[in-house]
């Protein structure tokens, strides 16, 4: 396949692609939709597909932008990556350029962290932020930086991107891609999920500098420079980024933190509508308070509300149940 096509075929169906250049770095990105502009930021080793579910209800009732990150998909790789505050600084300069400044962020594992980078150095360009199972707490262990390297240098699904077209069709072979360190069920994965997650592992060019930034720093003591309002998302079953790292964002953040059931760490393509859900609901209470503060007494903007009870997944009053009767998990105010 020649780059053209792969270009094409690692794409978001129905939005318009884009190049541009940002200090020396050419990046691919995505545009569609219109009304409050909202910036999608993908995880390690994605790409603006893994967007593929989300991105077009988004853009329903929003301008969406979801770009990839330098090294990954379509755009080319950093000169240098001494840390995340470089692949920050690359969204803002392509929101800016598209003209969607200031904006709500969205970012999933690495992009979470990103989006975190991009609102302490930039508040005035973010509006408010979404941080689906952010990475940077656990995975600043030596395991998992071991772990981290590994995948970077093997690129596991750089080998299986040419098969995605059997995978996508026949739901049963996707455990063997889709394991339970993603997903809680491989099954769920539609069609158009499997293509967005694994077609653009053919392009990347540079994602272990991603991981090895990722790595370097332990985002806690920053979170509380963050002054926009905040909501945290997690999958129940998140097996590589634990859920107790949400309950320590959310916490530090002073967010509420929505828990999915029967989700793993890939919630943007698994749970795509409860994602919007969150998202659609969290975003519209700041529109209706008229700002992008909200109001300071509102639980749903503060995280001020009881702390969360936490049982067997699964059962009757746990965390799991909780949510799927609609109701959010939040922790407690320090």
């Amino acid at each position: 396949m020649t780059d053209a096509k792969r270009l094409a075929h690692s794409g978001l169906r129905g939005f318009e692609q884009g190049f541009t250049d940002a200090k020396a770095v050419r990046m691919r990105f995505f545009v569609a939709g219109e009304g409050p502009p909202i910036l999608l930021v993908h995880g390690l080793s994605g790409a603006a597909a893994n967007w593929s579910e989300l991105a077009p209800v988004l853009a329903r009732r929003r301008r969406v932008l979801a770009l990839d990150l330098p090294g990954h998909g379509g755009s080319a790789p950093l000169p240098a990556a001494p840390d995340l505050d470089a692949y920050a600084e690359r969204v803002r300069i392509v929101a800016e350029q598209a003209g969607l400044l200031p904006a709500a962020v969205v970012g999933h594992s690495l992009g979470g962290l990103v989006a975190l980078r991009l609102a302490l150095r930039h508040p005035g360009a973010v509006t408010a932020l979404v941080l689906a199972a952010p990475a940077g707490i656990s995975s600043s262990t030596r395991r998992a930086q071991f772990w981290l390297t590994v995948f970077g240098f093997s690129r596991p699904g750089g080998r299986v991107a040419p098969l995605r077209g059997v995978l996508a069709a026949r739901p049963a072979l996707r455990a063997s891609v889709f394991n339970r360190w993603q997903v809680s069920d491989p099954r769920s994965l539609s069609e158009e999920a499997v293509e967005g997650l694994l077609a653009p592992h053919e392009l990347h060019t540079d994602v272990l500098s991603a991981g090895r930034a990722l790595v370097r720093g332990d985002p806690r003591d920053a979170l509380a420079g963050v002054g926009c309002p905040c909501l945290v998302l997690w999958g129940a079953r998140d097996r590589q980024v634990p859920v107790d790292d949400g309950f320590e964002y959310a916490r530090r953040l002073r967010a509420p933190l929505r828990v999915i059931a029967d989700c793993g760490h890939l919630l943007i393509a698994e749970r795509p509508e409860a994602c919007l859900d969150a998202i659609d609901g969290f975003l519209d209470a700041l529109a209706r308070r008229g700002g992008t503060h909200g109001s300071p007494t509102d639980p749903l903007l503060t995280g001020d509300a009881p702390e969360p009870r936490v049982a067997t997944p699964g059962k009757p009053g746990s965390a799991e149940e909780t949510c799927r009767k609609g109701t959010s998990s939040h922790p407690k105010k320090s």
